[in-house]
């Protein structure tokens, strides 16, 4: 068949001119084929059969522009036959392959002979390598969506048929992951004949095999009529929750989520319960994660009322669960959790575990608390959490562990919305300002991001009093991050307390670290002013915040002055829109930016000029503007 593949009048084997062979260390000019050079054409099939694994891997990606060269007719006849016979036993190759064909079908003549990709897929759907295999079953279940039902039952149904009999365990885990595809496109007596053969992959003896069943059930099970949800959903769900192996039990659980959705309340209580309560219990840590992950979804389809009481009961005792893994996933469902039972009884219930919880020894399990246990507020109510949870709150917040008071401060506003900013400032603003000086500079970052919050809802008395020195401090910090943040929250208080306030409180202490003899508080007063700009009246630009960069202008240090450079374009902008200080852009500003072109140093120098080009652009378009209006 290698020898009937051609392009045209090129066969596969025709040297590209200025080249010496396959063997010879052929050069491949893909790119020329795009435009349907032939020879560029034939170097694609060539390079398929290159000794080397790149220019194979290559010619496959280029493997479209063959097709369209060829022909949907030729591709079909010819390629695609090709491609099935000489297949690789490089992963890698097989890989791209599958992903390949995925994506076919509009080469081979459309929805109509999408079909003819079964076949090499069905052989790379049984590849040794998973990836393959599951790749191969992608570009299947891909192809599927394109294929109308006399197709899906002349063609698909035999693949079907023919990997789940396979001799090898990887036909038949392909296969799993072929039915739900299928199902909905069949009649009803194939529909029966589908149902069967994935009754046998459940029974199957390899556990492979039962594990591919189990992770493919839900698909199934979204697609069977409702008269076979207790016929075959329930039996083969039970089969496997009760597999001996862990590995087959722990998928089990979204096939769970899935019946469960389908099942009136008091199926539900009969059929599931007690498979419910033995995977909550199962000794398998890996199967209570997986449960523990679903907890809610899974109560909350049951819909019982009484057996959800039971599973609180459950959650509970997942919270105290040997293994770190499955406390810190009980953490996950925190909020659903609380909508399982009464806010009274949650509040009895849960307060011992997540006392204990706080002081859990696995730093994995107090940070999942700490992102979740916010979301308890709005069940333990304003009281309730004043009482109950900010302790807990503070704990966290004077966690160890870096993650454990980032996750506490990323959460506080859902805290406040239930208990007012009042009551938590009260309770936490001693820890908050303690953390605005921790070691992690993250936890740093965190506490600024949150400033203008605390700031909005409590007022420009207290903040003066109590954030304000805290807020300057940490634009001289040592970590860059916190410095650039540290101007960007000055500009977010100054939309919040207003210009005036700026003026008077914040402005006046930026200009004083111009003067600092580290150069690094020098450099923060640029930023600083220039982010804060476009907050402020163009007359605090001129009378506070230029005649501090003119006398930075001179400043010894190179970086400096091409930092004020810079900052002097975005001043320009701000000074325009005054018409008592329009003019300044040019009595001062250009006059400066002429003088930084002639500094000695060429950062400067290109800075200056890149500000002043800028300006010049800006200041015709502004009067291009006032023109037309």
């Amino acid at each position: 068949m290698t020898e009937q593949m051609s392009v045209d009048s090129a066969p596969p084997t025709a040297e590209v001119p200025g080249s010496a062979g396959v063997s010879g260390g052929m050069h491949y000019d893909f790119e020329d084929a795009q435009s349907g050079d032939l020879g560029a054409l034939a170097a694609i099939a060539d390079a398929m059969k290159s000794d080397s694994l790149a220019d194979r891997l290559e010619s496959l990606k280029r493997l479209g522009v063959l097709a369209l060269a060829m022909g949907e007719e030729r591709t079909r006849d010819e390629l695609i036959p090709f491609l099935d016979e000489s297949i690789d036993d490089e992963d890698e190759l097989l890989l791209s392959l599958a992903e390949v064909l995925g994506d076919f079908v509009q080469y081979v003549g459309g929805p109509k002979y999408a079909f003819v990709l079964l076949r090499p897929l069905e052989n790379l759907a049984a590849a040794e390598e998973t990836v393959v295999r599951e790749k191969a079953v992608d570009a299947i279940n891909k192809l599927v969506e394109s294929m109308d039902q006399l197709q899906v039952e002349e063609y698909l149904i035999p693949c079907i048929a023919r990997l789940s009999s396979g001799e090898w365990f990887t036909s038949r885990s392909s296969a799993a992951g072929l039915y739900a595809a299928a199902y909905g496109k069949v009649t009803d007596a194939i529909q029966s004949k589908l149902r069967a053969g994935y009754e046998a992959l459940c029974k199957d003896d390899t556990p492979m095999i039962r594990r591919a069943a189990a992770s493919n059930l839900e698909g199934v099970i979204d697609r069977i009529a409702q008269d076979h949800v207790l016929s075959f959903a329930i039996p083969n769900f039970r089969r496997l929750a009760e597999d001996d192996q862990d590995s087959v039990r722990l998928l089990t659980v979204e096939p769970l989520v899935a019946v469960t959705k389908r099942l009136s309340t008091e199926e539900c209580k009969q059929h599931l319960g007690e498979s419910v309560q033995r995977l909550c219990t199962d000794k398998s840590w890996r199967v209570r994660y997986m449960v523990a992950d679903h907890f809610v979804a899974i109560a909350k389809n049951i819909k019982d009322q009484e057996l959800q009481e039971e599973l609180v009961n459950v959650a509970i005792a997942l919270m105290h669960d040997n293994e770190a893994e499955v406390r810190g996933a009980i953490c996950t469902q925190l909020d659903g959790l609380a909508d399982l039972a009464a806010p009274e009884a949650v509040v009895a219930r849960f307060r011992g575990p997540l006392q204990e919880l706080v002081d859990d020894p696995s730093q994995h399990v107090r940070s999942t608390l700490a992102k979740h246990i916010g979301s308890l507020c709005r069940v333990f109510g304003k009281e309730g959490t004043i009482e109950h949870l900010l302790p807990l709150l503070l704990r966290l917040l004077k966690d160890s562990f870096p993650e454990v008071r980032l996750n506490i401060i990323s959460k506080l506003d859902v805290v406040d919305s239930v208990v007012g900013i009042d009551s938590l400032s009260q309770s936490l603003l001693p820890a908050i300002v303690e953390l605005a000086e921790d070691k992690q500079w993250r936890v740093r970052l965190a506490i600024i991001e949150y400033v203008p919050l605390i700031a909005s809802q409590l007022g420009v008395q207290f903040f003066d009093e109590q954030l304000s020195n805290l807020c300057m401090s940490w634009l001289g910090d040592p970590v860059y991050s916190i410095r650039e943040a540290a101007t960007v929250n000055l500009k977010k208080l100054t939309d919040v307390f207003g210009v005036d306030w700026a003026r008077s409180t914040i402005i006046p202490k930026i200009l004083a670290m111009a003067n600092h003899p580290n150069y690094l508080y020098r450099m923060t007063t640029i930023f600083a002013i220039t982010t804060i700009a476009p907050s402020v009246t163009p007359e605090i630009v001129r009378d506070q915040i230029l005649p501090a960069l003119e006398c930075l202008v001179n400043d010894p240090i190179p970086n400096i002055r091409f930092n004020v450079a810079k900052s002097l374009e975005p001043l320009a902008e701000a000074l325009r829109k005054g018409s008592d200080t329009a003019a300044l852009e040019s009595s001062v500003i250009r006059p400066t930016l002429a003088r930084l072109e002639e500094d000695p140093d060429p950062d400067v120098r290109y800075f200056a000029h890149r500000s002043l080009e800028s300006i010049n652009s800006g200041s015709g378009a502004a009067v291009a503007a006032e023109q037309s209006a």
